[in-house]
């Protein structure tokens, strides 16, 4: 079992400007969802970013630490549009 501050500290190890918000979806501990805000994201396809932040994550989850992430990834700029 992986906490939030745990998947958070990860991403942030990795990406270090990212705004991260992590929810445990089940409260198990293994299923969550995380929104990413990063710098690192402009220029680069949805696909890429998501890339980039289960490139963070490959240690937890190739030990089944980290079961399932629901994966929201935003630059600031589009972060911004959203508030």
């Amino acid at each position: 079992m992986i906490t939030p501050e745990q998947l958070t500290q990860l991403i942030q190890s990795q990406l270090p400007d990212a705004v991260v918000a992590v929810e445990d979806l089940t409260g198990g501990g293994d299923h969550y969802q995380a929104t990413v805000v990063s710098e690192s994201f402009i220029g680069k396809r949805l696909v890429q970013q998501h890339q980039m932040v289960y490139g963070c994550l490959t240690t937890v989850m190739a030990t089944n630490e980290l079961h399932a992430l629901a994966l929201k990834t935003l630059t600031p700029q589009e972060w911004s549009g959203q508030a």
